[in-house]
């Protein structure tokens, strides 16, 4: 009977361990019956998040809570007190401790370091590219595990998973060169331009899609154009005798391509895909979503105003107008697809990845570089709503009590949670907060990216913040959340992004690198890969380390200012474009303005930096407390 005794001993004293976690820190029944302490992401809280309360504030300090308020309604925040007469203390209190290890870790970066992390990401460039140029070239993409070329899938044309890319027009060499002079490689740089001149047609008959060949052909063209001609630019000396703005020409006969998806649509939101000789397809749906349809100003207005055509900006802003005047009237937010003759919302999930990040990003970055006020009022008013319906945890970053700040994904007319889990392009945001002057809560977001990087070595393409756990699994080498380390760390200067830059880089090193390139990981928690290696991992994902270590790079040396676009090419903020060689043929429509919120808010100038909100005591010690960084880190799992 020995045996009996002993368990109910380990029970009695796993029952009292329990009791007291629960005394001792406020979690209340939240705590399992096991050690595994505390549970925040419990199934059981799913009641509370989807549940319509009445009087609930959608921006309450925690998303981590409880459900069955009905049950237990003293158990308001993951803050909860102990008694009425007794001092709060929340669960922040349990990550209080070793407080000093984050500081330790991320507090300084040598400049040996430094120079050794730069050289670690060129190499990791010239090993895609020479590789691709060698295997590949001119089809569009390497295959790097087997070392072949790979281009649209002509038996298949319903996989759009490859054709909506690939287009057969050696959409790598394109897509990468403004990385050749990012990385000083003038001699490679022409050379590459050359080969395109010569050996680019798009007179094809592949079916691809209009947001892709914009922001990754199109765009590409338009830059290395402007790199090429303008005496203002960083590079040096970049072009050559006999350049006749032949890159500009092939902007200009792409652009007219695309433009067919634009036409016999009701609401002037373009079809998805067309066929580039002969138009859009008999068989097209009418269905997009908004990130695609919304997100072709920045290059379609740059092509405008540099050959003083109006046709391409006046049909790209008129979809932007068209899906601004469909945002609900409750929360002003978007849907994420639409149905482009009827003006319904197909999809209602409103957030800030698939399907909708660069439309936002596009808002901010066209009136950056155009000067239109109707494009800043979008972009804030969108953020207002954001802010408002997305937005959980608490109010500041880096104070206060509750779960760190997450953007969810709601439904657009109710603003209510549609589901828990969150994907890997949403990582783009904090740029896009750093460039609004929201240094903070760029801080918060980024550091639960770079968290469930930590965790796995990668990004999983979508994560279930509730479950702790991937929900799709795969990583294809993106760059979001090394665009937003590259541009936090130029707004702080905070070693800490130099460290999370050299934990991508070596992840990316030790779980993608294959025989002749970097390879999709299939799975991020057993790292198989597919053979394939897209063009944006030499467009952006390098590009983005590299100028993360290369402090003294001519763009940052510059007198003038670029932007990047969302493949992340380079566009300098020029007055030219904001000057157009035509009257304005496309005034703001009146249901555009009378749909717009009266307020008194003064658009900033649109080429400032807000670089110093960061005060600079705070540049050199941790972004984000310790005690805030060691929450985010158990909530995704680390220990």
């Amino acid at each position: 009977m020995q045996w009996r005794s002993i368990v109910v001993g380990l029970v009695v004293l796993r029952l009292s361990f329990s009791c007291v976690i629960w005394l001792a820190f406020g979690l209340g029944p939240n705590v399992s019956w096991g050690f595994n302490f505390p549970l925040s992401f419990s199934l059981h809280k799913l009641d509370l998040l989807f549940g319509d309360e009445k009087g609930t504030d959608p921006r309450r300090n925690s998303w981590s809570q409880r459900v069955h308020v009905h049950r237990h309604e003293e158990v308001a925040t993951t803050c909860a007190k102990v008694g009425e007469g007794s001092p709060e203390r929340s669960y922040l209190s349990f990550f209080d401790s070793n407080r000093d290890e984050y500081s330790r870790r991320y507090s300084s970066f040598p400049d040996t370091l430094k120079a050794k992390m730069k050289d670690m990401a060129k190499e990791m460039f010239y090993f895609g590219y020479d590789n691709y140029m060698k295997y590949a070239f001119p089809e569009d993409e390497l295959n790097p595990i087997d070392c072949e070329g790979r281009g649209p899938d002509v038996l298949n044309p319903s996989n759009i998973n490859i054709n909506d890319v690939l287009g057969n027009y050696s959409l790598t060499l394109i897509d990468t060169l403004d990385t050749l002079l990012v990385l000083g490689n003038v001699t490679e740089f022409q050379k590459a331009v050359k080969l395109v001149i010569d050996t680019v047609s798009f007179d094809k008959d592949s079916t691809v899609q209009v947001f892709e060949a914009n922001i990754r052909i199109l765009g590409s063209l338009i830059s290395s154009h402007i790199l090429l001609t303008d005496p203002k630019h960083p590079f040096g000396k970049v072009d050559y005798e006999g350049y006749d703005n032949e890159l500009l020409h092939l902007a200009h006969d792409l652009a007219v391509r695309l433009l067919p998806a634009f036409e016999n649509t009701l609401t002037g939101i373009p079809y998805p895909r067309v066929n580039l000789k002969t138009g859009v397809p008999p068989d097209s749906i009418n269905e997009t979503c908004t990130a695609g349809a919304g997100s072709l100003l920045v290059e379609f207005g740059i092509l405008s105003r540099l050959i003083g055509d109006s046709t391409f900006e006046w049909v790209a802003r008129r979809a932007v107008r068209a899906l601004w005047s469909l945002r609900s009237n409750e929360t002003g937010l978007l849907g994420n697809v639409v149905n482009i003759q009827t003006g319904q919302w197909v999809g209602k999930q409103s957030g800030l990845g698939a399907g909708m990040d660069s439309f936002y990003e596009y808002l901010l970055k066209s009136y950056i570089l155009f000067g239109e006020k109707e494009d800043h009022r979008m972009f804030q008013d969108s953020y207002e709503s954001i802010q408002n319906h997305m937005r959980r945890g608490r109010e500041s970053c880096n104070e206060g009590e509750g779960d760190p700040p997450l953007y969810v994904n709601v439904n657009m007319f109710s603003g209510e949670i549609m589901n828990t889990w969150i994907d890997s392009l949403q990582a783009f945001f904090p740029g896009l907060q750093v460039l609004n002057g929201d240094v903070d809560n760029a801080i918060c977001l980024h550091a639960f990216y770079y968290a469930i990087w930590k965790r796995f070595g990668a990004l999983p393409e979508r994560y279930n913040w509730q479950l702790q756990a991937p929900d799709v699994l795969f990583y294809p080498l993106r760059p979001e959340l090394v665009e937003s380390t590259y541009l936090l760390y130029q707004a702080t200067k905070n070693p800490f992004y130099l460290h999370v830059g050299m934990d991508i880089l070596q992840s990316l090193e030790k779980n993608a690198k294959v025989k002749c390139g970097y390879a999709t990981l299939h799975h991020v928690v057993d790292k198989s890969k597919e053979d394939r290696m897209e063009s944006f991992f030499l467009s952006e994902t390098c590009k983005y380390l590299y100028l993360l270590f290369d402090e003294d790079n001519p763009l940052h040396k510059s007198d003038n200012k670029y932007i990047f676009t969302t493949e992340g090419h380079i566009v300098p903020i020029d007055m030219r474009f904001r000057e157009k060689q035509w009257d304005d043929e496309f005034p703001c429509e009146e249901a555009v303005l009378a749909e717009q919120k009266p307020n008194n808010r003064k658009p900033p100038p649109s080429n400032n930096s807000n670089c110093n909100r960061i005060p600079e005591e705070r540049r050199y010690t941790l972004p984000l407390k310790s005690v805030y960084m060691r929450q985010i880190d158990h909530m995704v799992g680390l220990f």
